[in-house]
């Protein structure tokens, strides 16, 4: 869903983040911002994830990117 909204928006900061995120106008680089942002997160809630109840053999399943599900394709 795409919701048509005014912002005021601090234009020195917009130019950063579309400097930083390699976007063209104000919409992308406001999506590429919060896509970035809801990016980090998820990986930082990644990163508390504990593994204790993998056996030897799915740990290295994971290691080599493979299903824990015993076929071959990798993720």
């Amino acid at each position: 869903m795409v919701k048509r909204t005014s912002l005021n928006l601090e234009l020195d900061l917009v130019r950063q983040a579309r400097e930083v995120l390699g976007t063209r106008g104000t919409t992308d680089t406001v999506h590429g911002a919060l896509t970035e942002i809801v990016r980090r997160e998820k990986l930082r809630r990644l990163a508390e994830w504990t593994f204790d109840g993998l056996t030897p053999e799915e740990e290295e399943r994971l290691d080599w990117g493979l299903p824990l599900d015993g076929s071959e394709e990798p993720h």
